[in-house]
């Protein structure tokens, strides 16, 4: 009986020794490890003065429709603004539509909440495009976007372009009596 059983304990640990490590290499092939996001930004030239700011986007796949949220926060304004300037980088190559294009107060969304627009802000929008392919969108709002503690977003509702990549936009403001737009941070989009 003692014997049978030693027989059983040695089979079990020659069992133990095999199985574990078919295991263990043979996890990552099930588990779809195409879906991990890595929860990094990177962002060019970090020590230059760019300044980081906040964005949403319901997809990320290339040729799908998506809504990119671009996010002013209290914190992002130091003054009123008069004029909010939207700097598109020549490889981000989607048709851009000025119905499609909206100035909203906006509800930044987490675990409890989605991101929404509360109020839609009345504003002019005008859409340049120059000959070297240089794309922005100027934001012209009827009152000047004061500098309280609601958060404000710039909503784009596009096509994602055909190629993946990093897009960074830059954004420009112009403050309340002021003439010229000053530097107010930047997004940096990733398209799979």
């Amino acid at each position: 009986m003692i014997k049978n059983t030693k027989k059983i304990a040695l089979n079990f640990k020659i069992l133990r020794f095999f199985l574990i490590p078919i295991i263990l290499i043979s996890t990552p092939f099930f588990s779809n490890t195409k879906d991990v996001n890595a929860g990094l930004e990177f962002q060019w030239d970090q020590d230059s003065g760019f300044r980081r700011l906040k964005w949403f986007q319901k997809e990320n796949k290339r040729k799908l429709r998506n809504k990119i949220y671009f996010f002013f926060r209290p914190s992002d304004r130091k003054t009123d603004l008069l004029k909010i300037n939207l700097a598109i980088p020549k490889t981000f190559k989607s048709s851009l539509n000025e119905e499609k294009i909206s100035f909203c107060k906006v509800n930044i969304g987490g675990f409890e909440s989605r991101t929404k627009c509360l109020e839609d802000i009345p504003a002019d929008i005008e859409i340049n495009s120059e000959e070297s392919g240089l794309r922005s969108i100027n934001i012209y709002p009827y009152r000047p976007i004061p500098s309280n503690k609601e958060s404000y977003a710039i909503l784009l509702k596009v096509s994602n372009p055909k190629r993946s990549g990093l897009y960074q936009f830059h954004s420009y403001g112009q403050p309340k009596g002021k003439s010229i737009s000053t530097y107010l941070g930047s997004w940096t989009i990733m398209i799979d």
